[in-house]
């Protein structure tokens, strides 16, 4: 059976990179089983929306607005296909940090350079962190 004809949960998120201070965004989640734990912007994608629509939304929701001028990098899309699971992950490139404007779903943030990421990690953002692949691919765009 082909990948496109498997119905996936789909969920995305992004790592946020500020090229001036060559610092990432990480949030602390404030809520459910990844309570306590820091992360990325993200979340589900809704039907009939595409990963990078649903990106965009989650934005809005969990950082209180729109990132003007960002640059937007696909790092991977990873498949669960036992879960029927699929998880896009993007990096944004901004170039000044900002504050953001958390929800509920996050109690705090952090802009840190990416070998002093705060602990403990969000299970899905570590394995994606722990795949040389996608860390090369997210060094790459420090320069």
């Amino acid at each position: 059976m082909a990948i496109d004809s498997i119905e996936y949960n789909k969920s995305c998120g992004a790592l946020i990179f500020c090229s001036k201070t060559k610092r990432y965004l990480f949030l602390l989640r404030s809520n459910g089983r990844q309570a306590n734990k820091w992360g990325i912007v993200g979340g589900k994608v809704e039907p009939n929306e595409s990963s990078l629509d649903g990106l965009i939304r989650e934005i809005r929701e969990e950082l209180g607005g729109q990132i003007p001028d960002a640059e937007f990098i696909s790092i991977e899309e990873y498949f669960h296909h036992k879960n029927k699971f699929s998880y896009h992950t993007f990096l944004i490139k901004v170039d000044e940090e900002f504050v953001p404007e958390l929800n509920h779903e996050h109690k705090g943030y952090c802009w840190v350079k990416l070998e002093d990421y705060p602990r403990p990690l969000h299970p899905g953002v570590w394995r994606t962190f722990n795949n040389s692949k996608n860390r090369l691919k997210i060094k790459e765009q420090e320069n």
